[in-house]
């Protein structure tokens, strides 16, 4: 049975050769390449390997890797936070732009409506002058017509008033040299008399 193990790598062999260094995973693949590389025992599936050496292979691999986990998850932590950094920048910007934008929005939107209100009350102010300007019309043309029927009765009462004098007295004839028919100035011809 000698011949057997005599194969086998000695147990003073180190699992890390000189200049090399592993981490986990050379480890695991060290303790592969002894498995894959062992003798098989005759008549089995079975094969010989040191124990000694590959538990020693798999304690360091166990050894390195909570340094190894550590780190990939100082590396997850980092990268979650650094995501979320971005990610809260990301919001923060997206919540700037539509602040502005609705401030444009909203702006531009105030200043449609009091272009709208403007043109309203311009229109209205338009619409009120116009009807204001129609009722002062009205209301001159019916004083004015109120006056030209004043005026038209004195007239017609002055016409009779002189047809009267005329038909009553005869001028004398120096006033009518003076003065001919139908001239204002027969008004005052009463006064002569």
């Amino acid at each position: 049975m000698m011949d057997l193990f005599e194969d086998m790598p000695d147990g003073d062999e180190s699992l890390v050769r000189p200049g090399e260094e592993f981490g986990t995973d050379g480890l695991i693949n060290r303790a592969i390449d002894i498995v894959s590389s062992a003798k098989a025992m005759p008549l089995s599936a079975s094969v010989l390997v040191s124990r000694e050496e590959l538990l020693d292979v798999l304690t360091a691999a166990l050894e390195r890797l909570p340094d190894e986990l550590r780190q990939a998850r100082w590396l997850l932590r980092e990268k979650e936070e650094f995501l979320a950094d971005r990610a809260r920048e990301a919001d923060a910007l997206m919540a700037d732009v539509r602040a502005q934008a609705e401030h444009m929005v909203s702006r531009s939107e105030v200043v449609r409506q009091a272009n709208l209100v403007a043109q309203r009350v311009l229109d209205d102010a338009n619409e009120e002058a116009r009807r204001l300007r129609h009722e002062a019309e009205d209301y001159c043309d019916q004083k004015l017509a109120g006056m030209e029927i004043v005026l038209e009765r004195i007239t017609r009462t002055v016409r009779a008033g002189r047809d009267k004098l005329q038909a009553t007295a005869p001028l004398p004839e120096h006033v009518e040299a003076r003065a001919p028919e139908g001239d204002d100035t027969d008004f005052f011809d009463q006064d002569l008399a």
